[in-house]
């Protein structure tokens, strides 16, 4: 018997075996059960950050399964496949957790912010970057975390891209998570009607969204309007 730390020990099966080899299979054993270990302890390390942002500012479940609803709808309206399906229903969930980083008073803040405020708010596009980047199951989605605040004309943050520059799932999320805000509110916003929140978003096509998917989009609320 070779002793393991994951699992105790591993068996000689032939006692002809090679030690080496019996070594070897403990250490793959012991190797394979910290994968998942470390994948199951990052999976709680995001649970509580999503629940900490829940916690520091506005952004609530019923606005994330909203955000989720609406992006899935659009991406099965583009005919995207599963994967990317699943990863536009992750990213609705997790696009702002760069917040985390953010200061409660700030978040919640009922007024204006001043410059240095925004300054802070606008770093957490490269946080969540950082954050999902550093976890093997998030990474595919780190780039449009990156991306979700950039603007189809390039006025957006942090890097300045424009148009099809930015990852489609980063436009889809840009545009359903505007358009939940718009048509819910905020303490320091009052919320549009539907129809007021379709009209600001085709007067942003082209300028801080996507012109193609402010078209699915609307057509799409339209036709759940006209049901």
């Amino acid at each position: 018997m070779i002793p393991s730390l994951a699992l105790g020990m591993a068996t000689r099966r032939d006692p002809d075996e090679p030690l080496r080899r019996v070594v070897r299979r403990a250490e793959d054993r012991m190797y394979s059960q910290k994968l998942v270990e470390s994948s199951s302890h990052r999976s709680a390390i995001l649970a509580s950050l999503t629940s900490t942002l829940r916690e520091k500012s506005f952004e609530t479940e019923e606005h994330a399964q909203r955000t989720r609803k609406l992006a899935l709808d659009i991406g099965k309206a583009l005919g995207l496949g599963e994967s990317d399906l699943s990863a536009l229903a992750l990213l609705a969930t997790l696009h702002d957790i760069g917040k985390v980083t953010v200061e409660d008073s700030i978040l919640r803040k009922p007024g204006p912010l001043t410059p240095q405020e925004w300054e802070e708010i606008r770093k957490h596009p490269e946080v969540g970057y950082r954050i999902t980047l550093a976890s093997p199951e998030l990474a595919s989605i780190s780039e449009a975390i990156l991306a979700h605040h950039e603007w189809w004309d390039g006025n957006g943050y942090p890097r300045g891209l424009k148009g099809e520059e930015i990852p489609l799932l980063a436009r889809i999320i840009s545009l359903v998570d505007a358009y939940d805000v718009m048509t819910v509110g905020r303490p320091y916003r009052k919320a549009m009607t539907k129809e007021q929140a379709v009209q600001e978003l085709k007067r942003l096509a082209g300028k801080q969204f996507d012109p193609r998917l402010v078209e699915v989009f609307t057509d799409m609320l339209s036709e759940e309007v006209g049901a």
